[in-house]
């Protein structure tokens, strides 16, 4: 079983600040994740605050006072590396991994690119730019292909396509919320992700998840608002194999330097079992459908005792050597 280590006095935090809403595309799941965290950490007697992004300026959170914050912030600028940065320069430690980790985790090509030197494995890709060069990765990745935002998150944008006459609309789709997009080759098999907690070599794995969606269809609607997903924890995968998974999931966290916590989704193809890594989530969701805490109460531990662990974590990027890093 994992562990998780606790703090046992709540007031030693300070008063926390729990970012949330912002203003991208994910702002109404991450006012959700926020307003879990929340409560969850005054149910443990944190002295927490909400703080809306797209409401307040940063700057008020030094001039309120706050000792840290627990980024339930989804998407651009809450994820990518733009409110870590923020908060490094007010000397506020935060939740979850730092200013280089959260850009390139953010930036799915990026990650692959890491992920591909590092010799973990991923699915092979192509960077368009055009709808030219989403028909023509498809000539050469082949059918079905994925088409997806390179920095979005939830699913939105995305496409599957399976001919060349949807390769103009996957890019219109995509395109709306980014213009690099994404086409991947498709793996069919299983659907799984795995938690991570911590950092460094003291960085450890939970549960894994298996997603079972009605016609493998894990969209924004299904994820967040609907209850036909099926979510199996234990995954029901043999041993070995969700061990690997877990041992690949580690190496991709640690590729990009992530502390904290994270969730690295993973397909399992059906033909031979060989998992593939597809992207990492450096502030992954905290609502009722999501998974980290699902993961954690498999290990016996509480939502609001995730929060706590999460929140004991908060720090500033170790190089900085301020005052006052955690």
């Amino acid at each position: 079983m994992t562990r998780f280590d606790q703090k046992t006095d709540p007031s030693e935090f300070g008063k926390v600040a729990v970012l949330m809403g912002g203003d991208s595309a994910e702002r109404e799941i991450s006012l959700l994740s926020g307003r879990g965290v929340l409560k969850a950490l005054r149910a443990r007697g944190v002295d927490a605050h909400g703080f809306d992004t797209a409401e307040h300026d940063l700057s008020l959170l030094k001039a309120q006072g706050f000792a840290r914050c627990f980024i339930a912030l989804h998407g651009r600028h809450g994820e990518d590396g733009t409110v870590q940065g923020a908060l490094e320069l007010l000397a506020i430690p935060y939740t979850g991994p730092g200013v280089m980790a959260s850009s390139m985790a953010m930036d799915k090509t990026m990650t692959k690119r890491v992920w591909r030197f590092e010799g973990l494995p991923t699915p092979d890709w192509r960077l368009a730019t055009s709808s030219a060069e989403v028909a023509q990765a498809f000539a050469e990745l082949g059918s079905p292909m994925i088409v997806k935002p390179v920095r979005e998150g939830s699913t939105l944008g995305l496409t599957k396509v399976v001919s060349a006459e949807q390769c103009d609309g996957a890019w219109q789709l995509a395109a709306r919320h980014d213009p690099q997009v994404l086409c991947e080759q498709f793996i069919a098999g299983d659907e799984t992700t795995c938690a991570l907690l911590g950092q460094g070599a003291q960085a450890r794995a939970l549960p894994l998840i298996r997603i079972v969606a009605p016609q493998g269809n894990y969209d924004f609607q299904n994820k967040y608002y609907t209850d036909v997903v099926r979510y199996d924890c234990p995954s029901g995968l043999p041993v070995e194999e969700e061990q690997e998974m877990q041992r690949l999931s580690l190496a991709a966290y640690r590729s990009l330097a992530c502390r904290g916590w994270s969730r690295v989704d993973i397909m399992v193809r059906a033909s031979d079992r060989k998992p593939f890594l597809l992207e990492i989530n450096t502030s992954p969701g905290m609502t009722g459908h999501s998974l980290v805490p699902m993961a954690a109460r498999a290990c016996g531990v509480s939502y609001e005792d995730l929060c706590l662990q999460i929140l004991a974590s908060a720090s500033l990027d170790a190089w900085q050597g301020r005052e006052g890093a955690a």
